[in-house]
C-alpha cells in the first residue's frame, strides 16, 4: 500500500504527525503541521485557482510546495488531496532527531528546542531551498523525503486556528492547526496582524 496521502488536507495533515523528514544530512520529527483546503479554502495560497507558484499543489500528492515568505522565508508543504484539486499541509514545526551538530550550524545562537520550531527554521534545519518545489517526497533517491510512522491516537492531537492567517480562513472557524501534544518544538500561536491592503497569500 502507498504512503502517498491522496486524502484530504486535515486528514493528511493528522497522518504527517509523528512522521520524519530527511533533508540535507538533517531529519526531523514533525510535532506541528497546518492543513490548507485549495480553493475551498479562502487561506490558501490556491483559492484564486492556478498560478504558476501554486501549480504543485493541482498535481499527485506527495510532492513538495515552497515558498518564499515576506520577501525572508523558505515555507515548506506537503501536497495532498486527489490529482487535480488542490490541498497541501504547512510543515510548521520538528524535533531535530538526526544531524543535530550540522542543524546547529545552520542555525546559530538557537536551543535545541528552536531549531525547527516554525517553518522558515525548520527549512533552514533541514537545508531547504526554493530549488526543491515540486520534489517527489516518497521518492528514495529525493534530497528531501518524508518517512511516516505509526498514526497517532486522536488523544495524542491538538487543533486551533492557523498561526497568520488573515481575513475569512483565520480564526476558530478553520481548527486547521494541528500539534503533538506535550511537544516543546511546537511554535506559539500568533494571530495574523491586520493588513492596510488584501495580499496573496
Amino acid at each position: 500500500m502507498s504512503d502517498v496521502l491522496d486524502i484530504p488536507a486535515t486528514d493528511a495533515a493528522m497522518r504527517l504527525l509523528g512522521a520524519t523528514l530527511h533533508g540535507r544530512g538533517v531529519s526531523v520529527r514533525l510535532t506541528e503541521v497546518e492543513a490548507y483546503a485549495g480553493q475551498d479554502d479562502p487561506g490558501s495560497h490556491a483559492f484564486r485557482g492556478r498560478t504558476p507558484r501554486t501549480e504543485v499543489m493541482f498535481g499527485p500528492a506527495g510532492r513538495l510546495y515552497v515558498y518564499f515568505s515576506y520577501g525572508m522565508h523558505v515555507c515548506a508543504n506537503y501536497v495532498c488531496g486527489v490529482d487535480g484539486t488542490a490541498a497541501a499541509v504547512l510543515l510548521r514545526a520538528g524535533t531535530v532527531v538526526d544531524g543535530i551538530e550540522l542543524a546547529r550550524r545552520r542555525r546559530p545562537g538557537r536551543s535545541d528546542r528552536d531549531l525547527a520550531r516554525g517553518p522558515a527554521r525548520l527549512t533552514s534545519a533541514l537545508g531547504i531551498g526554493l530549488d526543491d518545489y515540486d520534489l517527489d517526497l516518497h521518492d528514495p533517491a529525493s534530497p528531501v523525503r518524508l518517512e511516516l510512522g505509526e498514526p497517532l491516537t486522536k488523544r495524542a492531537i491538538s487543533s486551533g486556528p492557523r498561526v497568520g492567517v488573515s481575513g475569512a480562513g483565520g480564526g476558530p472557524e478553520y481548527p486547521w492547526r494541528f500539534w503533538i501534544d506535550g511537544e516543546p518544538s511546537v511554535s506559539p500561536y500568533r494571530p495574523a496582524k491586520p493588513r492596510r491592503r488584501a495580499v496573496e497569500r
